[in-house]
């Protein structure tokens, strides 16, 4: 039968055994089977991982989500931050991404320009809020003390006070994702003929015209790909915030990847933790899972 086969099919079904299948099955067994396996937890009231007296309480974990005062005002302020906190990022998305992307795509490629911007995603979430802290802590910050030196500010930001997360954490989150925002803008600038950006410049278009023209509607498929990519950033928010005291003194920096944990592994809630975490995760799922829809849509008739 193989002997029969052409030698493209031969390839396809080789990458589909060989690659595909063990990374759908390594999907299978580490993501969904124990999201799945976890599901009945959601309605007991356990308390952490060594609780052998399990209760059966129905809905009593989502009720409260969204009626107990105690679980409310943790909760809903959160994601509130959580939600803030996405819109800043979105920004610098396109302030750092999509200019720099335009950068390399008017200039050319540079081998080691292209590294410098990259070699940021390869700092880990905790190295960047420890940055903030040693760039932005009230007495000793050295950023501070330079603003301060030059006059620019009259007070040191501080990081503790409710805006002062949201004020610095989205530009430090924007600056470690820029070179991989920049690479997917970028695939998108690449797939744009050049017969129409040619054609464009005879034309007489100026530069603003052929962005707003050209560029931008043929990239549609690559800004749904990063605002993808965005909230799934802003709501998996952890690392960066713990060395700003998120799980200790700073309330400011308790993100809802913070909250969950706290309840789930500090609070003695390990239910009531899990079932704000699938109440958090089902909208952003179906979101992502609409605007990836819409991307293939796109991309497909474009």
């Amino acid at each position: 039968m193989l002997r029969n086969m052409s030698r493209r099919r031969r390839r396809e079904l080789l990458w589909r055994y060989v690659f595909v299948m063990p990374q759908l099955v390594l999907y299978l067994g580490l993501t969904l089977v124990p999201f799945i396996v976890a599901l009945p937890l959601l309605f007991t009231d356990r308390i952490d991982y060594s609780d052998v007296d399990v209760d059966y309480v129905g809905f009593a974990n989502f009720t409260k989500v969204f009626i107990d005062f105690s679980v409310r005002q943790d909760y809903w302020p959160a994601l509130g931050r959580n939600a803030v906190f996405f819109v800043l990022n979105y920004a610098t998305v396109f302030v750092f991404g999509l200019s720099l992307a335009l950068l390399m795509y008017e200039i050319g490629f540079r081998g080691g320009f292209f590294t410098v911007i990259y070699l940021p995603w390869m700092i880990s979430g905790l190295a960047v809020g420890f940055i903030v802290v040693m760039l932005f802590a009230k007495s000793t910050g050295t950023l501070n003390l330079l603003l301060l030196e030059l006059g620019w500010i009259k007070k040191p930001i501080d990081i503790k006070v409710p805006i002062g997360p949201m004020a610095v954490l989205p530009l430090f989150v924007g600056w470690r994702t820029a070179g991989y925002n920049m690479a997917v803008f970028l695939s998108g600038l690449l797939s744009i003929p050049t017969e129409t950006i040619k054609a464009s410049i005879v034309d007489g278009a100026s530069y603003r015209q052929r962005l707003t023209k050209v560029y931008f509607p043929q990239m549609i498929p690559s800004f749904i790909i990063v605002t993808i990519l965005c909230l799934i950033t802003s709501f998996n928010l952890f690392e960066e915030l713990l060395p700003l005291g998120a799980l200790a003194y700073n309330k400011a920096a308790e993100f809802l990847a913070v909250l969950f944990f706290n309840y789930a592994f500090h609070g003695g809630r390990f239910a009531l933790g899990m079932t704000m975490a699938v109440v958090t995760f089902i909208p952003v799922v179906i979101l992502g899972s609409l605007l990836q829809r819409l991307q293939r849509r796109l991309q497909y008739y474009t």
